[in-house]
């Protein structure tokens, strides 16, 4: 997506599970609607949880991203608008789980995702659609060919990570696939940031891992962490965003100035 009026499209992932990633993808994708952006997330996890976080029930997902990946529809005839305003999302389902076999052997396997996206984008361009500002994509916890596809597709990965003891492990695994794939399917993808989840201040390991990464990946580790927070763990449970569950609470607030400095980012990196 070169264009001007062409969306950010971000991929949220992490081999991981338990990150939050999902999370991570529901409340930025919330708050940056709140300041005024257009925004598509496209679940790719089979578990689904993006959709149900943002209250998209099961029986709703008449078309879904298994339909757009085997190419028997588009990512518009599977968007659907939340109960958030300007925030829509193209759910899963779990016939994703079979989707790998089903195009393992096709050439352009790993492109099924970018060439939706451009798609959408270029139906929007002549169809006066609906223009997105940022299209977010929320990955498995592992690195197969859903995740792939995500990547293909993207300008750049941002990475939840929560900050625990083997974080850093995991993440050099992230930045190898990262490397890889820009080597091979998609030479603009970069790493847009690193956020750390779940930070408790008051944890001696939490705080020695924060330091940790910040050494390691430097100004690519965003500001904003997000703090461990019972609204946050509640709110997917009620079909909301935390942002709309209870708009006050920590979570909220990190999310917020999560989207700030993401946008912040954007503009910085238009400009260079």
């Amino acid at each position: 997506m070169t264009g001007q009026n062409s969306p950010r499209v971000l991929v949220l992932a992490n081999q991981k599970g338990g990150v939050g990633k999902t999370t991570t993808a529901i409340n930025l994708g919330t708050a940056l609607a709140a300041v005024g952006e257009e925004v598509l997330v496209i679940d790719l996890d089979p578990q689904g949880n993006a959709s149900t976080g943002l209250g998209v029930e099961r029986k709703s997902r008449k078309v879904s991203t298994y339909d757009v990946l085997l190419g028997e529809s588009s990512l518009a005839d599977a968007t659907i608008q939340t109960a958030v305003p300007r925030l829509s999302i193209a759910p899963s389902t779990l016939d994703l789980l079979g989707v790998e076999l089903e195009i393992a052997g096709d050439k352009d396997r790993a492109f099924r995702m970018k060439r939706a996206v451009a798609e959408l984008v270029a139906a929007a361009d002549h169809l006066d659609g609906r223009r997105y500002g940022y299209i977010l994509i929320d990955c498995p916890p592992s690195l197969n060919l859903l995740t792939i596809n995500a990547l293909a597709s993207a300008d750049a990965v941002l990475v939840p990570l929560q900050c625990e003891f083997f974080a850093l492990e995991g993440l050099s695994q992230l930045l190898s696939t990262v490397e890889q794939v820009t080597r091979t399917l998609n030479p603009r993808l970069s790493i847009h940031g690193v956020v750390l989840t779940m930070f408790d201040p008051r944890n001696n390991l939490a705080n020695q891992v924060a330091a940790d990464v910040r050494r390691f990946m430097g100004d690519k580790v965003y500001d904003t962490m997000i703090p461990r927070n019972v609204r946050v763990s509640e709110a997917p449970s009620h079909g909301k965003p935390v942002l709309l569950y209870d708009l006050k609470c920590s979570g909220s607030q990190a999310y917020l100035k999560l989207a700030s400095e993401v946008i912040q980012r954007e503009k910085r990196l238009r400009a260079a």
